[in-house]
């Protein structure tokens, strides 16, 4: 059974910071690609960042210089550091696989004053 589980997700104001994790389990998890994605109401889901099992990454252009994904193989566990952030990055947060074939429950991110 694949499983991904989100946390670490909140409530914070403008420019505060967040740290989002993902746990995989029931893949080979370093040989798979992870991304995050995200879904504000009323928006489509967008890519947020990707990660290849090597280390690569790319970023949505919204994103890039503010938020950094990472993972750590050995943990099994995709991260998403999210810094500066701005009321437009409210959405929900869902970790997945490369193909997107499995998903997580997603975590709640919501920047507010």
């Amino acid at each position: 059974q694949v499983q991904l589980v989100e946390s670490g997700g909140g409530l914070v104001q403008p420019g505060g910071s967040l740290r989002l994790s993902c746990a995989a389990s029931g893949i080979i998890f370093s040989i798979y690609t992870m991304a995050w994605y995200r879904q504000a109401p009323g928006k489509q889901r967008e890519l947020v960042a990707a990660i290849t099992g090597g280390g690569s990454t790319n970023y949505a252009d919204s994103v890039k210089g503010r938020f950094t994904i990472s993972r750590d193989n050995v943990k099994y566990t995709m991260y998403l550091q999210m810094d500066s952030l701005k009321p437009e990055d409210t959405a929900v947060y869902h970790c997945t696989t490369g193909r997107q074939r499995y998903w997580g429950q997603g975590t709640q991110v919501t920047v507010s004053s």
